[in-house]
């Protein structure tokens, strides 16, 4: 069919479009990398943070839980439409979830009461099969124990079943050395003077690591742990922001030159309302013990010295908690005075 000028009007079957990923997890990494404009106003540091929170699944694991699903497919220790099974607070299970749909995959995700609602929701969304473990191990006193007790139990049930192993994996951290740490120095032109990175199973931290050391950079590494985490020293009770600290020595990356700050549940909750009311950034509590300590460090440096932070997942997820009044008078009813102390 033609137009009245002679052109053509039939659509080409197969269009070309550049650029254009295929598939939600082609969108996984690249993401952006800004500066914090107003609670970094009268700072001596220049505040930027890498929103991690903007992969599809919602986290920076969902970077680690394609690279583990991939490396095990092209190795062949997973099969067409077979079952993964692993052990996660949250965000982890998400990425896992989302891969393992996408590729056709079984996926049985072991979870425990410290995992929110809508973590759990959205597991159940992407077609996760959750189990929930109510008790810690009996003879630790750790959910994370029990977890892994699980898991061993169902790999036991289901020979052939894969399991990730996101503690131990290498997978883990050379995801986080190709695309997370390489695309930050990439954003500021240069590697910072500090970059900041929330630590569960140390994987974003080990990456970054790698990374820093194999350009010989000069970056000083804060890994940022709660009290009462055991990954750097003996554990103590008291977390309750899923996704920060572990119950488990750290596997994944290496204590040598690496300086720790330990966030309360408060910091946690503090930071994240200080970028949702100050930047308009909604954010995870993780993401919140990050700002915290970043803010600490600030005063502390030298004029014009670069500060980033990996801001691990988004807030939405935590509006029963974090974000929740009722939850607040609980966990930090001295929220406002908190936040008024970064304002000084």
């Amino acid at each position: 069919m033609m137009d009245h000028n002679g052109t053509s009007l039939t659509r080409d079957p197969e269009p070309y479009i550049a650029n254009v990923p295929v598939g939600v997890l082609a969108t996984i990494g690249n993401t952006p990398t800004i500066q914090l404009e107003q609670i970094g106003k009268g700072q001596r540091a220049k505040l930027y943070a890498k929103l991690e929170f903007l992969n599809p699944g919602g986290s920076l694991k969902d970077r680690p839980a394609l690279a583990m699903l991939t490396s095990a497919l092209a190795e062949g220790r997973i099969k067409p439409g077979g079952l993964i099974i692993e052990s996660s607070s949250g965000n982890m299970g998400i990425g896992l979830a989302q891969a393992a749909r996408f590729f056709r995959l079984r996926f049985i995700c072991v979870i425990d009461i410290k995992t929110t609602i809508s973590n759990i929701r959205i597991l159940e969304a992407l077609g996760a099969e959750v189990e929930l473990i109510q008790e810690p191990h009996p003879e630790t006193g750790e959910f994370l124990d029990a977890r892994k007790f699980r898991v061993a139990q169902l790999l036991a049930q289901n020979p052939g079943a894969f399991w990730p192993n996101q503690y131990e994996n290498q997978a883990n951290v050379d995801s986080h050395c190709s695309s997370t740490a390489p695309e930050l120095v990439a954003s500021l032109g240069r590697p910072p003077d500090y970059v900041l990175v929330a630590t569960s199973t140390c994987g974003t931290l080990g990456g970054f690591q790698k990374f820093l050391t194999g350009i010989c950079a000069h970056t000083q590494i804060i890994a940022v742990d709660a009290e009462g985490s055991a990954l750097f020293g003996p554990p103590a009770p008291g977390r309750s922001i899923p996704g920060l600290g572990s119950a488990s020595k750290a596997r994944l990356a290496s204590v040598d030159s690496l300086l720790i700050d330990y966030v309360s549940t408060q910091d946690c909750v503090t930071g994240a309302h200080l970028l949702a009311q100050r930047e308009a950034i909604l954010v995870g509590g993780s993401s919140g013990g990050v700002i915290v300590s970043a803010l600490r460090l600030a005063r502390r440096v030298r004029v014009g010295a670069s500060v980033a932070m990996i801001l691990p997942d988004r807030g939405e997820r935590y509006l029963d908690t974090i974000f929740n009044r009722q939850w607040l008078a609980v966990h930090c009813a001295d929220l406002e005075k908190r936040m008024e102390e970064f304002d000084e």
